[in-house]
């Protein structure tokens, strides 16, 4: 009997990201994954989340791999993130775990799993996460500028900031947390008269991050990691900015631009976190790199889409690069597979 991996999908039918799916915006090939983990020996069964019937208490040490959204305001997404916490709580396996989701497009939360995992590399890049403006304040002596304000929410460097001074920080802060709501807001200022000492809502209650900056770049990278294939990507600062993200100034294979040590320092992250895929933002001011941002639930495939090679450790320890196509599905169950079986999560006919 062959082990069962069951795959989530969202409401439209759609699993993953992929920059050049067949359907505009329509994910991976679900044949394709399919047909490659019945390679490997695995049977497959896709499911819609809401599908998932959770007075069955049969989810127990089973497999799941699924996708998340992007959507505006995250309504579908918070729905994700609800049926895989039930699924956790009935003792599933999920493919990557719950809080890997809960860092999806989450800044926030992508700082605190940042600074609750013991990894120097992870760790060497200052920040503050707040739930409104007015839990700053406090900070206003202690702030070393210039420094960055991210909005929680939000990709291609969208809703991110570059403060100067204390007015800027609180300009941009209120850009980035301003949460209108009018009915709401004039409810709570006839409160204010009716109730002698209420002190109102705050009308900055998005939250978000600062953190430190790092001057004089030239550009970031974006390596894309997939079991022990990595993928990288120079990304150039815009024009009179400081972001990258969203620049399209893109470099693929440049072998004489990528610093040595680089994968290292990516690899270190990735083995410490162990996660089967991962997307990494990386810098380097020419003696450390940071890592600015990190996803491992559906991200941008680009970094492997439209790459000729990728770099993997050979038998002496050494970082080698393969001129070579790589098929996105089939790099993506490979690397669950290989999760799998470091894991030592299931046996094949279990």
């Amino acid at each position: 009997m062959k082990a069962l991996i069951h795959i989530l999908v969202d409401y439209k039918g759609y699993f993953g990201s992929k920059q050049k799916s067949t359907v505009y915006r329509g994910g991976m090939d679900l044949d394709l994954i399919s047909k490659y983990f019945n390679k490997y020996g695995y049977d497959t069964k896709i499911h819609k989340f809401s599908e998932i019937d959770f007075r069955k208490n049969n989810y127990k040490d089973c497999l799941f791999i699924y996708t998340s959204q992007e959507d505006f305001g995250h309504h579908y997404k918070n729905y994700i993130d609800d049926v895989l916490f039930g699924l956790e709580l009935h003792g599933a396996i999920l493919i990557p775990d719950y809080k890997f989701l809960k860092a999806h497009n989450n800044k926030v939360f992508m700082e605190i799993l940042r600074k609750s995992e013991q990894n120097d590399s992870l760790n060497n890049l200052d920040s503050f996460h707040f739930g409104c403006i007015e839990e700053l304040m406090k900070y206003k002596d202690t702030i070393e500028y210039p420094i960055v304000i991210k909005k929680s929410t939000g990709a291609m460097s969208k809703g991110v900031y570059l403060a100067n001074s204390w007015n800027e920080l609180i300009l941009y802060a209120k850009k980035a947390s301003r949460s209108n709501h009018l009915f709401s807001e004039l409810k709570d200022k006839i409160r204010a008269i009716r109730h002698n000492g209420y002190i109102k809502e705050s009308k900055y209650r998005n939250q978000f991050v600062l953190q430190e900056f790092i001057p004089n770049l030239k550009n970031d990278w974006k390596v894309l990691i997939y079991g022990d294939k990595y993928y990288i990507l120079y990304r150039g600062i815009r024009n009179n900015d400081f972001r990258a993200s969203g620049s399209g100034k893109f470099i693929f294979d440049n072998e004489s631009l990528i610093p040595s040590g680089i994968f290292d320092y990516a690899q270190s992250i990735f083995d410490k976190l162990n996660v089967p895929m991962a997307s990494f933002d990386i810098c380097y001011d020419g003696k450390s790199f940071y890592l600015i941002e990190f996803q491992f639930v559906y991200f941008g495939t680009t970094t492997l889409e439209k790459n000729d090679c990728y770099y993997i450790k050979d038998n002496n320890n050494e970082w080698i690069k393969r001129v070579e196509h790589s098929e996105l599905e089939l790099v993506y169950v490979d690397s669950i597979i290989n999760y799998i079986n470091n894991n030592k999560l299931i046996k094949k006919g279990d």
